[in-house]
């Protein structure tokens, strides 16, 4: 199960499309949904998250905890949407599809994908616009 909990002044809509979106990503790398739960926050709340459970003092736009299991994926998925505002902004690109890069990214990691050394870097940025692509709303 895919839940949405809203700790910041944005709130997403239609939920069901992030969800279905989600579970297209983990079928496309072969895992399954278990509990997954993103928290949209504000810098400041992601900010205390950052330095009591991992001891960095600084800001960043995405925090993610793994408890997955096998093929089974579950985890907390922490964003600051301030954050995703503000690179939508160094970017260049609009914050929704900015927020959509770093929803995946959370994911991406949950089924194994780093992004310490360049190569992994790289492979992940080839990822979350691949599976950016996949998000798609009818009209």
């Amino acid at each position: 199960m895919i839940e949405f909990h809203f700790k910041s002044d944005v709130v997403l809509e239609d939920l069901s499309n992030y969800s279905d979106w989600i579970n297209r990503i983990l079928e496309s790398e072969s895992y399954t949904a278990g509990q997954i739960d993103y928290v949209l926050c504000t810098d400041d709340y992601l900010h205390e998250l950052n330095v009591e459970y991992l001891n960095h003092d600084t800001l960043t736009d995405i925090i993610t905890f793994d408890y997955s299991e096998g093929s089974v994926v579950s985890g907390d998925i922490f964003i600051s949407t301030d954050r995703v505002k503000d690179n939508a902004i160094d970017f260049d690109v609009d914050w929704k599809i900015e927020l959509l890069r770093v929803m995946s990214h959370g994911v991406l990691h949950l089924v194994g994908y780093g992004d310490k050394s360049f190569e992994d870097k790289k492979l992940m940025r080839e990822k979350e616009d691949e599976k950016i692509k996949m998000f798609h709303v009818e009209p």
